[in-house]
């Protein structure tokens, strides 16, 4: 399928490394110019020919400098996709006001200011894609971890105040919330997890065992990361135009409710 993204300039956020890495090399091999970004320096390394930033999302100067390298880079950006965010343990008893502004500014500032810098120029354009990848605790939060889950659904909120505050300018704001990720992470501590409780080595094995007993689906299985790339490419192109202010599950069918 043509997506149509040919010479759209695209920044993935958090893209040196994990599913973020894998969504820029996706609109890559759609046409898109993709900027890959990093917060740190050290972390900004790229393939030859591959167009790299870095910047400290959390600081205002941080995405003030991302937003000029990319400028001086490529151009003004069509494509933003704030996939960078993270998660810290926590629980409702331990977690200090500091552990909740720490996940506000990854999760929801991060975004923002990258949206402030960013929207003028799609708005001129009359064209432009704004995705965050979210998560499906922001629909079933856990009981753990409240201050992730807070900001992921913070996050959330925001899309859609912000697909009413950009109507008619052709830009759309969508949210991806992926349920599990086969990330290399995900899996190292899951295998961890089933050579303590004797599941056995073989990763179709595990899995069936996480579904069992942590992420219960209707498709039996966690989202590979390429998964979460192609969605994330169909919403930034022109046949998803019609798709706006909406927080899409990818998640197997494992929130159970319309």
């Amino acid at each position: 399928m043509d997506l149509n993204l040919t010479g759209k300039v695209a920044l993935v956020t958090g893209s040196n490394r994990g599913t973020g890495e894998i969504i820029a090399r996706t609109l890559a091999t759609e046409g898109a110019r993709v900027i890959f970004h990093s917060n740190t320096l050290e972390d900004s390394n790229r393939k030859e020919g591959e167009l790299s930033v870095w910047g400290d999302l959390c600081s205002d100067a941080g995405a003030e400098q991302v937003i000029q390298q990319c400028r001086e880079l490529a151009g003004d950006i069509d494509i933003l996709v704030n996939n960078y965010g993270t998660a810290s343990p926590g629980k409702w008893g331990k977690s200090s006001s500091d552990d909740w502004l720490d996940m506000y500014q990854k999760n929801v500032l991060s975004a923002a200011r990258l949206i402030q810098h960013a929207s003028p120029a799609m708005k001129a354009k009359g064209w432009g894609r704004i995705i965050q990848l979210g998560t499906i605790g922001s629909h079933q939060p856990n009981s753990i971890m409240p201050h992730y889950y807070a900001a992921k659904g913070a996050l959330a909120t925001m899309s859609v105040s912000l697909a009413k505050e950009l109507s008619h300018t052709g830009i759309t704001v969508n949210t991806i919330s992926p349920g599990y990720i086969r990330t290399p992470e995900l899996e190292a501590g899951f295998r961890l997890k089933a050579e303590k409780k004797g599941w056995g080595r073989d990763w179709k094995e595990i899995e069936q065992k996480i579904v069992e007993t942590e992420f219960p689906n209707p498709c039996g299985r966690i989202a590979e990361r390429q998964e979460v790339a192609d969605l994330v490419a169909f919403i930034c192109s022109d046949k998803a135009g019609f798709i706006n202010g909406q927080n899409i599950r990818i998640d197997g069918g494992a929130v159970r409710y319309v």
